[in-house]
């Protein structure tokens, strides 16, 4: 494969990630269409082939797709028929339409994991109300995890409730996995990138969520985790994105316990917990799936050093056209960089960017991070 490469590709959904994946394919002049139903969609103006239309639309995704060499998605609400008929007319998708079939629900992203013997946490996927209420009721925790099976999103649809809490879903007992509560966790994420018969992941990162909304506040790179544990999250994510058996970009995100590794979620996609790698790594989560879509071999996966990601989000009563109120103060900080994702106005909660920070060892990194936090901050601007 040459660059610049006659290859279409099209990428359904224009958010964050599309966007990045825009800004890391232009020095390779890659032929890369867009669509999204907000012509405002953060990445529409980064290419000139932006379709409008309904990304959960058969027909609008078979559409956009069927003159296509290769699709890919940046989000993992879509129109899953659609991908099924591109690949019948010879279209490739990256991953595969199945990968989405098996992560769009999380019941059946369960199952597969036991299916393919991969450690998860103790799990319940109810076919009666009595089973809901025996596994509640069984639980050794006082609390249970309810994650909604379908239409969760940036920390959506999981909720960790007393089993007292929990039993009121009973009525609705098939909208939900029920999972045990993991007691002193530590969480972590893999990025894993399987291209063409090569298989690839980034160094461990931990993470850090808001207990409201679920969201990653915070991670970094390296973490404090042994070689060994390291070791072990690393090979487990590895096997589990192989028994997918597709190529793309995985986010394995796990959960830690003593000495059990538990896998959590798969993301088939760039992923918050992935975003460190712009500044911090060899080749970025996003050059890797480029290299992946053209065909090309997986980039170095190893840090430059070490490196931390602080999530820019809208805070509460936070409503209207924005700017970020420090700006020259971390503009004025070395190895900080901001990345802001061009949407048009913020709102509670609203992932509107994020900021990249390295150091040169980790206790320096963490350091540093405390006083990046503080200058994490935006004001409301008139228009």
């Amino acid at each position: 494969m040459k660059i610049p490469s006659s290859k279409k590709i099209g990428i359904i959904g224009g958010g964050q990630l599309g966007k990045m994946l825009l800004e890391a394919a232009s020095p390779w002049n890659m032929d890369i269409a867009i669509i999204e139903n907000d012509e405002h969609a953060p990445a529409a103006k980064l290419t000139q082939k932006f379709t409008i239309g309904d990304i959960k639309s058969d027909d609008d995704v078979y559409q956009f797709g069927k003159d296509k060499d290769v699709i890919t998605y940046e989000i993992e609400h879509i129109s899953i028929s659609g991908l099924d008929k591109l690949e019948a007319i010879g279209v490739e998708v990256i991953p595969k339409a199945e990968v989405l079939k098996i992560i769009h629900n999380k019941a059946i992203q369960k199952q597969f994991y036991t299916s393919n013997n991969i450690p998860t946490a103790p799990y319940c996927v109810a076919t009666n109300a009595q089973e809901f209420e025996k596994f509640i009721n069984t639980c050794v925790e006082e609390k249970v995890v309810v994650k909604a099976k379908t239409g969760g999103y940036d920390g959506k649809g999981v909720q960790i409730l007393a089993k007292s809490e929990a039993l009121k879903l009973i009525s609705n007992f098939d909208e939900y996995l029920l999972e045990q509560c993991v007691p002193e966790i530590i969480e972590y994420s893999v990025i894993v990138a399987v291209g063409s018969g090569e298989i690839k992941s980034f160094p461990m990162v931990e993470m850090f969520f808001n207990p409201k909304t679920n969201l990653v506040e915070f991670l970094y790179s390296p973490t404090h985790a042994s070689e060994v544990v390291e070791q072990k999250c690393r090979e487990i994510a590895e096997n589990a994105a192989a028994k997918l058996n597709s190529k793309g970009l995985f986010a394995v995100e796990l959960i830690v316990t003593g000495d059990q590794i538990y896998v959590n979620e798969i993301a088939p996609r760039p992923h918050n917990s992935g975003h460190h790698t712009i500044e911090g790594a060899i080749t970025s989560q996003f050059e890797q799936l480029n290299r992946i879509l053209l065909g090309m071999p997986l980039g170095e996966t190893d840090m430059i050093k070490p490196t931390a990601m602080i999530n820019l989000v809208g805070a509460e009563g936070q409503n209207g056209n924005y700017a970020l109120k420090y700006t020259e103060e971390l503009m004025k900080m070395s190895e900080v960089y901001v990345h802001l994702y061009n949407k048009s106005t913020i709102k509670p909660h609203r992932k509107m960017g994020h900021i990249n920070l390295m150091a040169n060892t980790l206790p320096e990194l963490m350091e540093k991070a405390k006083k990046v936090k503080e200058l994490c901050e935006f004001e409301l601007i008139n228009s």
